[in-house]
């Protein structure tokens, strides 16, 4: 027996039978011999962790734009909190690790530069129809790997893509990932307002401390646990109706208290005309964009470019921007 067919009896075994087994992926696009020591789900997961989009995702914004401090969230280590919540129902569920910990680590691989005032920003200039799990999406099949995409599992692909919105992704390990980031971002957002001084401890509203806990800990345990009990032997993944509505009071909060907050956001204005700017300027320029957005010729001037902003990380992006738009100082 190899490796594999042993994993595949220990899911046999251990495993919900409403899990998502390995063995019975819907597999890929195109098709990959199997691997003698690996699941797919956990070739998946390491195809994206080895992507160049992963580690672009350490210098992308979270909330806060490009902050000094290095105690603030960045989009990677917002992605690492969402997988070690979502493994961590998943395991209490039973359900499949190996897939959620996949759709995790990829759910934010399209995200733009500059948080959502990015997107928003592609959203005005390219398509409304962008977002940035769209994007996501997009990374894995298409952008990545020289424009060959990484192939991933259909349960992964559909779990990056419906992490967030109204639709639901067809396995419960891809629902998993929904809540995970959800939990996540609203309770390490708090720590990093906290942090910064846009809100005190104090300043949450007691009536939701009191049901979801008073710290950072007890916090995002109360969301787990709730999960995991409301969701036990069942076919479907859902949290206690109390401990549901106090955590989406508690982002309400945060809407209004961090994510609307002139101190916290005051950048975004300037981010967003960054990008317009860099924007208009690659479609009128198209033979400045890299090579690899310019070989496909069946796609359009403005996808190209709309791929290559997205993919941008903070620090590249204001780099760039001071090399085509900000005059050098002359020296003899």
């Amino acid at each position: 027996m190899n490796i594999v067919e042993m994993l595949y009896r220990r899911e046999d075994e251990f495993l919900s039978p409403y899990a998502c087994k390995s063995r019975d992926t819907k597999g890929r696009a195109v098709y990959v011999e199997p691997d003698g020591l690996r699941t797919e789900f956990q070739r998946d997961r390491d195809r994206i962790t080895h992507s160049k989009a992963f580690r672009r995702l350490m210098h992308k914004t979270q909330v806060f734009l490009s902050p000094k401090d290095e105690h603030y969230r960045t989009r990677l280590t917002h992605t690492i909190e969402v997988t070690q919540i979502a493994r961590t129902i998943a395991r209490g569920l039973s359900l499949n690790e190996d897939l959620t910990e996949a759709a995790a680590l990829g759910h934010d691989l399209g995200h733009t530069p500059f948080g959502h005032a990015g997107e928003s920003a592609l959203k005005e200039c390219f398509s409304p129809d962008f977002t940035h799990y769209k994007q996501s999406l997009r990374v894995v099949d298409k952008l990545e790997n020289g424009g060959q995409g990484l192939n991933l599992t259909c349960e992964v692909r559909d779990g990056i893509l419906n992490h967030t919105g109204e639709c639901m992704a067809s396995t419960l390990e891809g629902v998993i990932v929904k809540f995970a980031d959800r939990i996540a971002y609203i309770n390490h957002d708090i720590d990093d307002a906290v942090r910064a001084g846009i809100i005190a401890p104090d300043d949450i509203p007691k009536e939701l401390c009191d049901v979801l806990g008073q710290t950072h800990s007890a916090r995002i345990a109360t969301m787990v646990t709730s999960t995991i009990n409301a969701s036990a032997d069942k076919n479907e993944i859902t949290m206690e109706p109390e401990i549901y509505k106090a955590m989406m009071e508690l982002r309400d909060f945060l809407t209004e208290h961090v994510y609307k907050n002139p101190v916290a956001k005051g950048e975004e204005v300037r981010a967003r005309s960054m990008l317009l700017q860099m924007y208009e300027y690659f479609v009128k320029n198209p033979d400045k964009l890299p090579d690899e957005f310019r070989k496909d010729e069946t796609e359009s001037v403005e996808r190209h470019v709309c791929d290559y902003i997205a993919g941008m990380t903070d620090r590249f992006a204001i780099n760039l921007f001071e090399d085509l738009f900000i005059p050098k100082i002359w020296r003899k």
